[in-house]
């Protein structure tokens, strides 16, 4: 095969491979770099007895994926406090159905709590049916162990109640939060938020995490301000907000709703990591 062909080939599975980076790393830029550095290990191997290219290179993805995982740990670059993955962000409801990196961000912030192996095993099994025995010799386990790896990942993951999944539910949910915040009403900020509603805010250089309806509220009131900039956005495929003065986005709000009510809020407000946020518009 030669050079153009190889790079065609390997172009047309650069989406798919970029979404098995994205649900194992969180992070945008460190997806990109997995698939480039996937794209260096194909052009360098002699791949003329691979009958499977898109297997062999989600296998090459995940191994790349795992060392930066593993490399995190060993290096202590897991961020500390609060951590929001990066957002998929797009404006345009139509275009939504063609993003193939569409994962729920509360279900990533999960993602977060495995083990590199937990991950890795979860990842590629359960979302992308790739086989135990693949992922085994990826992992440098025994595919019982694998299976293993993969069992607890699941029972963490559905350990969270599920989300509503009706768009058209969402929506209004999420533009009741922000007729309150814009009107200032703190009474009818409660009345759109669980009782129980947990807040996560990644600011870059500070996180916190705030609980209960009323508190909630009340942070939101403190912003509101920034109200009248809000607008309804799909996050990872799920309606929330992006807040962006003049075109520049100072914050991305991810909503878990459930029973018609807000039960958990995920805001990225990293003005480093929002200044190369990519919105994608009609």
């Amino acid at each position: 095969m030669n050079d153009f062909s190889l790079a065609e080939r390997f172009e047309e599975n650069r989406s798919q491979l970029r979404s098995v980076a994205y649900r194992m790393l969180g992070s945008t830029s460190e997806a990109d770099d997995a698939v480039q550095e996937a794209w260096l290990r194909l052009s360098r191997s002699d791949t003329s007895e691979v009958e499977n290219l898109a297997a062999w290179l989600t296998t090459v993805v995940g191994r790349v994926c795992l060392d930066m995982l593993r490399s995190r740990k060993s290096r202590g670059e897991e961020p500390l406090g609060v951590h929001v993955p990066d957002p998929i962000v797009s404006l345009d409801p139509e275009q939504e159905t063609l993003m193939a990196d569409s994962v729920g961000l509360a279900l990533l912030v999960v993602l977060e709590t495995l083990s590199p192996a937990e991950r890795l095993s979860f990842v590629l099994h359960d979302m992308f049916g790739v086989p135990f025995d693949d992922i085994a010799t990826i992992a440098g386990r025994t595919p019982a162990a694998t299976r293993q790896l993969a069992s607890r990942a699941r029972r963490r993951v559905q350990g969270v109640p599920a989300p509503e999944t009706d768009l058209t539910r969402q929506r209004t949910v999420v533009e009741a939060f922000i007729a309150a915040s814009r009107g200032g009403d703190f009474d009818a900020l409660v009345a759109v938020l669980d009782p129980d509603v947990v807040l996560h805010v990644d600011g870059g250089t500070f996180s916190k995490v705030v609980r209960g309806a009323a508190e909630v509220a009340g942070q939101a009131l403190m912003f509101s301000r920034l109200a009248p900039y809000s607008r309804p956005a799909l996050i990872n495929g799920a309606w929330g907000i992006l807040t962006a003065p003049e075109g520049k986005p100072a914050s991305v709000m991810a909503f878990t709703v459930r029973d018609g009510l807000v039960a958990e809020l995920h805001i990225l407000a990293d003005p480093e990591r929002l200044g190369r946020l990519e919105v994608k518009d009609s």
